[in-house]
């Protein structure tokens, strides 16, 4: 079986450039992202508040943490001091939120903005007509001095359908450009795609992914 070294320099070399990976660390011990730091990778994933507080410090600082899960308003202050960046801003209260907690310790946080473009009802985001509306009113852009809008994150459907998943990636994709052409026209942060997991990121990269969240592919099966 080959190692979390081999596996990680594996899918880099396949990346186009300009496209990051996200190492999706959550279920997997502290030794194991050790080993893929080693390797060269400084960008990790983690998807549950209390596993990434846990991790961090134990972990070297040069770590860039992306919080990529759904985030609950009461441990937006927990993982503050950690993360880098929030890839899951599913609403404008947690934007605020994040805002009010980033000024609280004077520390300024890059953000993406989820979207729901998935089947599943159960996955996080804001729809399509929400963000755009959002966007519009000036609630993603005014009033955020310690915030970094950088781009909008989503996830697919699981499915086995490829042109299904296609579909939803292009859709993210053409909202992201109407966002980057419209609200955020004069930022010059907003640049990232964060899109394609293990299953469909070479799929995502076709369609603009400058991020894509990788885990089993490099960790393999959760370890607990």
């Amino acid at each position: 079986m080959s190692s979390v070294k081999e596996r990680l320099e594996r899918i880099i070399s396949k990346l186009p450039e300009g496209v990051q990976l996200v190492a999706v660390s959550k279920f997997h011990p502290v030794e194991e992202i050790t080993e893929a730091y080693e390797a060269g990778q400084r960008l990790f994933g983690e998807n549950r508040a209390q596993e990434l507080i846990a991790k961090a410090p134990l972990l070297p600082e040069d770590i860039r943490w992306h919080f990529i899960g759904h985030l609950q308003k009461n441990k937006v202050r927990a993982i503050m001091p950690y993360v880098s960046v929030i890839e899951s801003i599913d609403n404008v209260k947690l934007l605020q939120l994040v805002e009010k907690e980033a000024a609280r310790i004077d520390l300024t946080v890059d953000v993406l903005l989820q979207l729901h473009v998935a089947r599943e009802e159960t996955k996080s985001g804001f729809s399509i007509d929400e963000v755009l509306e959002a966007g519009e009113a000036g609630l993603l852009t005014e009033g955020y001095p310690h915030v970094r809008v950088c781009g909008v994150m989503a996830m697919a459907s699981l499915t086995d359908d490829m042109e299904q998943v296609a579909r939803e990636f292009d859709l993210v994709r053409r909202t992201y450009i109407t966002l980057k052409d419209g609200p955020f026209d004069e930022s010059e942060h907003f640049n990232h795609l964060s899109m394609g997991m293990s299953d469909d990121w070479q799929v995502a990269v076709k369609y603009g992914a400058t991020l894509v969240r990788l885990g089993t592919t490099i960790f393999g099966p959760r370890q607990y």
